[in-house]
């Protein structure tokens, strides 16, 4: 992983203004991603007047429920939570509720409570598609808006399926995006999951975590490729399970130019945008941190002064007590050809950080 934390309670409250509190509660510092996220969630509250107060749970989950405990206690006015398991707040929550704190799902969704108000996320099932179509684009079976290629192989190709972890909700969604892309291909014989693995349950991915990746990929390679064929694709749905199955690859025999499968992933983070220049990764998915920090602020701010958030989606976030109303982003399929366009023109990184 790109950054870690030296372990404990990570907080962001220096600075800030005189229009309240906002708690700030994000999973880990152990991924980049969240480090991008919650430094954006905090600097464009203090734009608006708040004190943040930011914290780091090293996905931990008890020490989140603390965390978000102790926010309540401090008089927090709303506050912006990702959730390490979307299951474990309701007892917390409650007591939010009881102080009549607005709570926004940041996005993960938090499941199992009525005391959610919002929902800040991306087009999850578009994402799993986009990964999904970032596979077959790299196969020459699809475009990267997923449109068959005519005159495509025929195959059949090797593919092997990684999902989240099964704690997230999210993981649910990426899932089944990209098996609706896929499965129309494994039933014409194209794709083969040579594993037989094609639950979630089966290819899930605990916390997330690149190691748990690494070693069940080792697992799969020992077990189904030892025979002299070869993998060709991996789904991977973030780019530190990505890292992870590119090292047990890399430790079975497998060199990029010789071989080297498609593998996908998510969140552009820096070390995997080095990987998709350099070849090891294929694709990762796009996902504004500034956009969707921009969505949750305007929602804190809307609830504080009264008024109704924007929302685009009513339907689709059930989380098992109530359907939470939602804004969802658009995310982009980044690729080697497109990483100027998309992320250095953009400003998410520099041309330095990417080639340093």
């Amino acid at each position: 992983m790109a950054a870690c934390s030296s372990g404990g309670a990570s907080t962001g409250t220096d600075g800030g203004g005189d229009k309240g509190l906002i708690g700030v509660a994000m999973p880990t510092k152990s991924s980049e991603r969240w480090i991008a996220d919650g430094n954006a969630v905090k600097s464009q509250l203090e734009e608006q007047g708040f004190t943040v107060d930011l914290q780091y749970a090293e996905d931990d989950i008890p020490m989140q429920v603390s965390q978000i405990e102790n926010m309540i206690t401090k008089g927090a006015e709303a506050l912006i939570v990702a959730s390490i398991d979307g299951t474990t707040l309701t007892s917390v929550l409650q007591d939010a509720a009881d102080a009549d704190i607005p709570v926004i799902a940041y996005d993960r969704l938090i499941r199992d409570t009525e005391n959610v108000d919002y929902y800040a996320s991306f087009d999850n099932f578009k994402v799993g598609q986009q990964q999904a179509w970032s596979v077959l684009n790299g196969l020459g079976l699809a475009e990267l808006d997923g449109t068959p290629i005519e005159g495509a192989p025929a195959g059949p190709f090797n593919l092997e399926l990684f999902a989240g972890s099964l704690d997230d909700n999210n993981a649910f969604f990426f899932f089944n995006g990209a098996m609706d892309a896929f499965q129309p291909l494994i039933d014409d014989g194209v794709l083969v999951v040579k594993s037989n693995q094609t639950d979630i349950e089966q290819v899930a991915t605990l916390r997330w975590a690149g190691e748990e990746a690494q070693a069940r990929m080792e697992d799969l390679l020992t077990a189904q490729y030892s025979d002299g064929t070869v993998v060709n694709a991996i789904l991977s749905p973030y780019d530190g399970i990505s890292r992870g199955i590119i090292s047990a690859l890399e430790g079975s025999g497998y060199s990029v130019g010789d071989g080297w499968p498609i593998i996908s992933g998510q969140d552009a983070e820096i070390d995997s945008v080095k990987a998709i220049n350099s070849g090891e990764q294929y694709g990762t998915i796009f996902k504004d941190t500034r956009e969707l920090a921009s969505v949750a602020v305007n929602m804190a701010v809307a609830l504080l002064n009264g008024e109704t958030p924007e929302t685009n989606n009513s339907a689709d976030y059930d989380n098992g007590v109530k359907i939470v109303p939602s804004f969802l982003l658009d995310s982009t399929i980044v690729v080697k050809d497109n990483i100027p366009a998309v992320l250095i023109d953009s400003g998410y990184w520099t041309e330095a950080e990417i080639n340093g």
